[in-house]
């Protein structure tokens, strides 16, 4: 009996973990579509609100690093148990870097208003990517939440097309700053976006990666297991 209240106790323990981690999530989605806002308008103060909140997001990744540390430290987890906690830290890890690069985001949209820069329809340009990303991190949240390695495997492939639209953008925007030097500086913000929005697709695939290491025990980091499966 001692066993199964163990057992039962760090099942909670993970269970609570768990919850803050898609809480954390929750927050940093909402940074990532206020940046964006932020962006689009050029308004200060809101991004400035965005990047004084970034220090939520980071307390909560050093209170979640510790629950876990203590997980393992108490409950001693084994094999699959352990496999969880480590692919949770992991997924701490890539969420607080979300917000890094949604507050990256904020602060050009606050050079952007700041600076009154030559104007660029710089949002257009990054309208349709940031859309991609940000489904791809909602996906990725909702797959780790149901633990859905279908989900994730669906989701990983996903990370192409906003590499493609990252090339789409940066084309234009090297078109721009050919056609008017006058836009080079906006033009350059507006890159610095595009390469964040990037960044938070590779990090909403590496949380679907880190879904499937729990479920199926692989590691498929670096590998074509993605494509693989959904080619059978």
């Amino acid at each position: 009996m001692p066993g199964e209240h163990s057992s039962k106790q760090y099942d909670m323990d993970l269970e609570t973990i768990r919850s803050k981690v898609l809480l954390m999530g929750g927050l940093v989605e909402s940074q990532f579509q206020d940046a964006i806002t932020a962006f689009r308008t050029g308004n200060v103060n809101q991004a400035e609100q965005i990047i004084k909140a970034d220090e939520n997001v980071n307390n909560l990744e050093v209170s979640l690093d510790d629950a876990c540390s203590h997980l393992i430290v108490k409950r001693q987890p084994a094999a699959n148990d352990l496999r969880t906690v480590m692919a949770t830290i992991k997924v701490i890890t890539d969420l607080e870097r979300v917000g890094d690069e949604a507050t990256k985001i904020a602060r050009a949209g606050k050079a952007i208003g700041e600076r009154g820069l030559t104007a660029i329809n710089h949002y257009e340009n990054i309208r349709v990517m940031a859309a991609s990303a940000s489904k791809m991190l909602h996906d990725a949240l909702d797959a780790f939440a149901r633990l859905d390695d279908k989900q994730a495997v669906r989701l990983i492939a996903e990370d192409a097309v906003v590499d493609h639209e990252f090339r789409s953008v940066m084309r234009s925007l090297i078109t721009f700053m050919m056609e008017d030097p006058r836009t080079i500086s906006c033009a350059l913000d507006t890159l610095w976006v595009a390469k964040a929005i990037e960044r938070i697709g590779d990090h909403a695939k590496n949380i679907a990666e880190y879904v499937i290491y729990i479920v199926e025990g692989k590691d498929i980091r670096h590998t074509d297991y993605a494509a693989a499966q959904l080619t059978e």
